[in-house]
């Protein structure tokens, strides 16, 4: 059989397999997660995460100029309290490790895109994302907390502020809290499509928010589901999302491609804990070449529509993304 087009003439060298590549990745594709912690000269590194650190303001900007440096166009905020309560009250607190942070970003390393994360679980005593009533995560009653947290970030200067407690309806408080107040140009990033996943693991080593009692699957996602995904974020965006965010990411493309395609906003992933720290520890055993699992694993987050990807790799992938 006469064969009338050979795709391998398209791969026969770099230049070539360069030249009719689909998907490119590039520095600003990624988004720097990074834990805030209270006091000075805090640079506490994360078991299960290597690589990863618990910074205090003054480390964290440090690394933050690195970032800058790197080429990155934005990070995002995860905070530890001084002390943690019920109700969570330091979330939304002018003095917490977050609002600090952000302020000193803002000042000091003003080119980076400081978002923040907002949820409950790292500030409250019981972990969960939402305020406890008679035993169970009040949905309605965490809203005002939640909005008042994102509002504090706002104050201090956040450029875009990222809801992920899966509360129903809490990217309209924000939002509404927000235009109130004068913040309207400051964008939503909302964790839209948050799956109850296996792989937060090490995450929660690293903000000290397991939750004391229970799970978190009576309001995250249950990852048997996908048409549940189109629902919530057609929600997020009826309430005024700017960005919608899939997570996990990995064992979620056909989740993030749903999304891409049904929705106009920007879609956003989140490569997790979970995912960093398998190919880390299967690295360190000398099981796979860690770079090039890493750019893989990213190259299909973005080809399955990401157009962002929040990554504990990203220094590491625009050291090399664009070589």
């Amino acid at each position: 059989m006469e064969l009338v087009f050979r795709p391998r003439r398209l791969r026969r060298s770099e230049t070539l397999r360069k030249m009719v590549r689909e998907t490119h990745l590039r520095r600003e594709d990624f988004i720097y997660p990074m834990f805030v912690a209270p006091g000075q000269g805090v640079r506490q590194a994360v078991e299960a995460m290597p690589g990863v650190f618990r910074l205090s303001v003054d480390q964290l900007v440090k690394e933050a100029r690195e970032i800058r440096d790197l080429g990155l166009p934005a990070l995002l905020l995860f905070g530890l309290p001084q002390k943690k309560d019920e109700t969570g009250s330091e979330a939304a607190s002018p003095k917490g490790a977050v609002q600090q942070a952000v302020r000193r970003l803002k000042k000091e390393v003003p080119e980076l895109l400081v978002i923040t994360d907002v949820c409950m679980c790292a500030y409250t005593s019981h972990g969960h994302c939402g305020l406890i009533h008679q035993g169970e995560v009040d949905n309605d009653a965490s809203l005002e907390a939640l909005a008042q947290a994102a509002l504090s970030h706002a104050e201090a200067g956040a450029d875009m502020v990222a809801p992920s407690d899966m509360m129903d309806g809490r990217v309209g408080a924000i939002r509404e809290v927000l235009d109130e107040r004068g913040f309207e140009m400051v964008p939503i990033m909302s964790y839209a499509v948050k799956y109850a996943s296996a792989f937060y693991g090490p995450f929660r080593e690293a903000a000290e928010c397991a939750p004391s009692f229970g799970d978190r699957r009576a309001y995250q996602m249950d990852p048997a589901n996908a048409r549940e995904a189109m629902k919530e974020a057609a929600l997020d965006v009826e309430e005024g999302a700017d960005i919608l965010m899939v997570k996990p990411a990995l064992p979620y493309l056909d989740i993030i491609s749903q999304v891409a395609a049904e929705f106009d906003l920007p879609i956003a992933a989140y490569q997790v804990s979970g995912e960093y720290s398998m190919i880390k520890a299967a690295a360190q055993m000398g099981w796979l070449d860690e770079n090039a699992v890493m750019l893989e694993s990213l190259t299909a987050i973005k080809r399955a529509g990401a157009d962002l990807i929040l990554t504990y790799f990203a220094k590491q992938a625009a050291r090399i993304s664009t070589k």
